[in-house]
């Protein structure tokens, strides 16, 4: 379990393939209920701090304290769905048993035509296959959800249906996407977390819902 269930932090994180560092004494503290965007350049590490973040990856160095087994849900740039089953099913895979398929069903048409429930997921096209993935990520009954680069393969219309969805479906959960997008500070009224500026430095404290102030980036 969480400890006290009042933030998420990472504390010095370190992450290095071979030769490579990719993480840098990463430090940063997650306010709960707070909504952040993590920033930087592709390549720069923010893939593996959400991937170390979550407990998919073990740190070389630095701790993540205060966020428990089971209490993520992630979405990767990776669908990850299962092929051969429906956008319904493939979200029930993460939902308790008592949920009812019809709840399932009006959650994904929220952002999903209804003529695609009954397609499985290799007969989606990209764009579809990731709203059902973030629809996934957010039924889960997590603390926190993780999203890493959502909103790519969205026109700007789709985007701003699937924004809607997310902040309607957050419930008060924290909220950490990694994007390239500048205007997703402003769509999501997140804070703005540049990898450069957590890495090598003490922990921040991040007040939930602020606007976000420009900075730098690590690895994606």
């Amino acid at each position: 379990m969480s400890e006290g269930g009042a933030c998420v932090r990472m504390e010095g994180l370190c992450k290095s393939y071979g030769d490579l560092r990719v993480l840098r004494h990463v430090s940063v503290r997650l306010e709960e209920g707070g909504i952040y965007c993590l920033m930087g350049p592709s390549g720069a590490g923010k893939t593996t701090l959400l991937r170390v973040l979550v407990g998919l990856e073990s740190p070389d160095e630095g701790d993540v304290v205060g966020l428990g087994a089971g209490e993520a849900s992630v979405m990767f740039q990776e669908d990850r769905l299962c092929e051969a089953l429906t956008p319904v099913d493939n979200v029930a895979l993460v939902m308790p048993p008592r949920a009812s398929r019809r709840s399932i069903r009006e959650l994904l048409e929220e952002i999903l035509p209804a003529d695609c429930m009954g397609r499985p997921a290799l007969q989606l096209s990209g764009g579809m296959r990731r709203r059902v993935s973030l629809a996934r990520a957010v039924a889960y009954h997590s603390r926190l959800i993780v999203l890493d680069e959502p909103f790519t393969g969205l026109d700007e219309a789709t985007k701003g249906v699937v924004v809607r969805f997310l902040l309607r479906h957050r419930r008060g959960r924290t909220l950490l996407v990694s994007t390239h997008g500048e205007d997703d500070v402003g769509l999501l009224g997140a804070r703005k977390l540049m990898l450069s500026d957590i890495s090598a430095t003490p922990a921040p404290v991040l007040q939930p819902g602020s606007h976000g102030r420009d900075g730098n980036d690590g690895r994606a």
